[in-house]
């Protein structure tokens, strides 16, 4: 497929589509591991408050969110992988696909500065150190102290974000989301839900650097507006 047939895939939008650009092996994973397409579109307007805003994919794949919301927002995307594999099947498509605003980077989330970003999207990247039955491949370790780690790292480096900052979620019990996080609105029955920073937590002035889950509760989606 040259680059004309992959760009014309790739913007058709559409999940029967899109995921043709895959490898056979990565495409029968992407209804269980790759964000749909709707749910990339609606996550990345909402994380994109203004041109150039810069997303962060926490656990990018084969880059599938970063390249819908690059060609479908004004933002930049940038994907955190750290299966080597997967992250070049991602920076090929975007390369053959000549988009400028989608970017993928071959690393450990532990090794992201977060200060570097103004949004994140969270499609539960760690659920495989939990589920066995939901593991990708062998070629990563994975445990539940790992989850626990990659967890609380991502919740103290959002806990240190400015006001305003926002996340997408989708899926999972959101464990990464620390206090100070207000749940704006979901969608898709709850499973899509939008964050925002929207106070700094501790009242001593002391930042949450835990997951909201072993402290203080978020509030709830639960009651939001699909």
């Amino acid at each position: 497929m040259n680059g004309t047939d992959h760009r014309e895939t790739l913007r058709a939008l559409r999940d029967d589509h899109f995921d043709l650009i895959f490898p056979p092996e990565i495409r029968a994973l992407s209804h269980r591991h790759w964000t749909p397409v709707s749910v990339a579109c609606r996550a990345a307007e909402f994380l994109v408050s203004r041109p150039g805003t810069r997303v962060l994919d926490i656990g990018c794949g084969p880059g599938k969110f970063c390249i819908v919301g690059a060609l479908t927002t004004p933002g930049h995307f940038t994907g955190v992988e750290q299966r080597g594999r997967l992250g070049s099947i991602a920076r090929s498509m975007i390369e053959e696909a000549g988009i400028p605003n989608a970017r993928i980077i071959h690393a450990n989330v532990t090794e992201i500065d977060f200060s570097g970003y103004d949004a994140f999207y969270l499609f539960n990247p760690f659920a495989e150190n939990l589920l066995e039955a939901d593991r990708i491949d062998g070629t990563v370790d994975l445990s539940q102290s790992l989850y626990q780690k990659y967890a609380e790292h991502v919740a103290a480096q959002l806990a240190s974000a400015p006001l305003g900052t926002r996340v997408a979620t989708y899926w999972g019990p959101f464990d990464e989301i620390p206090v100070g996080y207000e749940c704006l609105d979901t969608s898709l029955a709850d499973t899509l839900k939008f964050w925002e920073k929207t106070r700094h937590a501790g009242a001593d002035g002391l930042p949450a650097e835990a997951p909201a889950s072993h402290g203080e509760r978020r509030p709830s989606c639960d009651s939001a507006v699909s």
